[in-house]
């Protein structure tokens, strides 16, 4: 197949995308500068650019050039994906005997960081009152103990929601998650329906006593729920979600803050002063060691800051 041959074939795959699949002529050109691509690195590999010729191991070897380029995993895969249908389609013309690019998947996309806030930002965040006349004091105070113990405790959103006054069980009701106040543990029901005790620290147990005090003003029918919307009944995991967004934008803190960017600023807090990474994973209910890890990036990254910030000999930028 001659050079000249493989843009023809080129050619006719990419008018068989426009005529079949309707494609837009945007996307077109992104499929031809894909496949031109693939001929430059072939032609470049062993100067033989026919299409039969490439290999499954040829594949895989241009794909590892273009992540050593710094090419991302993203831009990646879709240059295999359209690898991959223009040699279903030459195999369907009988122009090639089988898909190299079959079985080839692009590197693992990096995991973006999680989002943490500076332990100034968290303190000053969960300890302060919504700003505003018209801030109901009722739910000032439940909005209080929900963040501190967020915070406090480093609870998945849906974990502390289900969080009831004291354990229950009646009838067909058993109690998912509760308070044990003595202990300064709240007991959850986490992934997996694994149980598992959280501390609990003095700020977020005399916050919890403050809503507690006025919690019955708002209770309806049900008993059990620790914490209330403003109809009484249990808070769902989205008001939560609300409320905290609300109060964070109210108090001036420039990024989006959503439940688990307080799990979040837990993990790292507790990781950046003990260095414990197991006792983090067991206080987050992580079942393996490796979901864990992501903080010691995180903790890096605010080395490395300091670093930047205060040695002499380090890399400014300008």
């Amino acid at each position: 197949m001659s050079l000249a041959g493989n843009h023809a074939y080129l050619d006719g795959y990419l008018d068989n995308l426009i005529s079949q699949r309707q494609l837009s002529p945007l996307t077109i050109t992104s499929y031809r500068r894909d496949l031109l691509e693939l001929l430059a690195l072939a032609t470049a590999s062993d100067g033989n650019a026919a299409l039969s010729a490439i290999s499954h191991f040829q594949i895989r070897k241009f794909a590892a050039q273009l992540h050593a380029k710094g090419l991302n995993a993203r831009s990646i895969a879709r240059k295999l994906s359209a690898w991959r249908g223009f040699f279903t389609w030459l195999s369907e013309q009988n122009a090639v005997a089988s898909n190299p690019v079959d079985g080839i998947k692009a590197p693992k996309r990096n995991k973006p960081l999680p989002k943490a806030l500076a332990a100034d930002d968290a303190v000053r965040l969960v300890s302060s009152n919504s700003p505003g006349k018209n801030a109901d004091a009722t739910m000032q105070l439940c909005n209080r103990a929900m963040f501190e113990l967020l915070y406090s405790s480093g609870l998945r959103a849906s974990e502390l929601v289900g969080l009831d006054l004291k354990y229950a069980q009646e009838n067909r009701y058993t109690s998912a998650g509760w308070i044990d106040f003595d202990a300064h543990e709240a007991m959850v029901t986490g992934k997996g329906s694994k149980m598992r005790s959280a501390p609990i620290g003095q700020p977020a147990i005399d916050a919890l006593k403050a809503w507690l005090a006025v919690r019955d003003t708002l209770l309806k029918l049900d008993p059990h729920p620790l914490f209330l919307s403003e109809r009484g009944t249990r808070i769902s995991a989205r008001v939560l979600q609300l409320r905290l967004k609300a109060h964070a934008q109210a108090v001036g803190l420039p990024m989006d803050v959503h439940p688990h960017v307080l799990r979040h600023s837990f993990a790292s807090h507790v990781l950046q002063s003990s260095g414990d990474l197991r006792a983090v994973q067991e206080m987050l209910g992580h079942a393996s060691i490796s979901a864990t890890q992501i903080y010691t990036s995180l903790d890096f990254q605010r080395l490395a800051q300091v670093y930047d910030a205060a040695h002499p000999r380090a890399k400014k930028k300008t």
